[in-house]
């Protein structure tokens, strides 16, 4: 377990670009090192604001896109092409706009995909392929990403992963199906916290003042079952990159300000 760091930025679009800017670096150092990267996305406003950030920066073009393993954190269970998918936005935001191998972007099943409408098969089949793509010296039956980012949700929620419900509670399964999710569609899939846990590094997103109190509950000790943010960590780092709207219930000695 790492403990937590924060970076805080002025403001959404700052902290945007700055996470795109570490993201390049983390890549092409992994690049650089063992001829690959692996990094877990995740939707929502600020996700989609860290690729339309990165889509924007020239910086882009210093990573090897064809050796990049591209993984979710979470989806909502809709057709293919729905507006409302996670990985639809990434592909408008930046994936069809870059040299990625088809091979190479994991995006978890679709509603009218190989497993129809059982979102519980079609979280196996999402674990099945983790577990293909893990490596002997990775821990557990997922690979070693290089970086997973996650949203922070209002009520402390991350991936699809909410308080109190099932899927948080997951001790075993890398991938579940989400039934009941109280933020619509109900239905998801959902990597589990000890998948998350399997990465190097967790980055932890959160921008604007509806997600400063879920900073302050998930950064004071909560435990993870009421605030699933706190149970987000990576073997070797994490990193809360917020702006001064989410940080504002945070304790000022907790961190320095990254940017004016």
């Amino acid at each position: 377990m790492s403990v937590p760091q924060l970076v805080v930025h002025r403001d959404k679009e700052l902290m945007a670009q700055a996470a795109a800017a570490r993201l390049i670096t983390k890549v092409v150092d992994a690049q650089a090192a063992r001829g690959h990267a692996s990094v877990v996305l995740t939707g929502g406003r600020n996700g989609n604001g860290l690729l339309a950030a990165l889509a924007a920066t020239p910086a882009r073009d210093a990573v090897d896109w064809s050796r990049l393993d591209l993984w979710w954190g979470d989806e909502r269970f809709l057709p293919e092409g729905d507006p409302e998918r996670n990985v639809t936005q990434a592909r408008e935001a930046l994936l069809d706009s870059v040299a990625l191998d088809p091979a190479r972007v994991h995006a978890m099943p679709a509603s009218d995909g190989p497993y129809g409408d059982d979102v519980d098969a079609a979280a196996a089949g999402y674990a099945a392929e983790l577990a293909a793509a893990a490596g002997p010296g990775d821990h557990g039956p997922v690979p070693a990403f290089d970086v997973l980012m996650l949203g922070v949700g209002p009520d402390t929620h991350v991936a699809s992963l909410f308080p109190e419900l099932p899927a948080v509670r997951e001790t075993e399964r890398t991938v579940v199906g989400v039934h009941g999710a109280p933020k619509p569609p109900p239905t998801r899939v959902s990597l589990t916290l000890p998948a998350i846990r399997a990465a190097r590094e967790v980055w932890l997103l959160a921008a604007g003042e509806d997600k400063a109190e879920a900073a302050a509950i998930a950064l004071s000790g909560a435990g993870e079952i009421q605030a699933p943010a706190a149970g987000a960590y990576g073997r070797g780092r994490t990193l809360w990159l917020l702006d001064t709207a989410a940080a504002s219930l945070l304790p000022r000695a907790l961190y320095p300000t990254a940017s004016p």
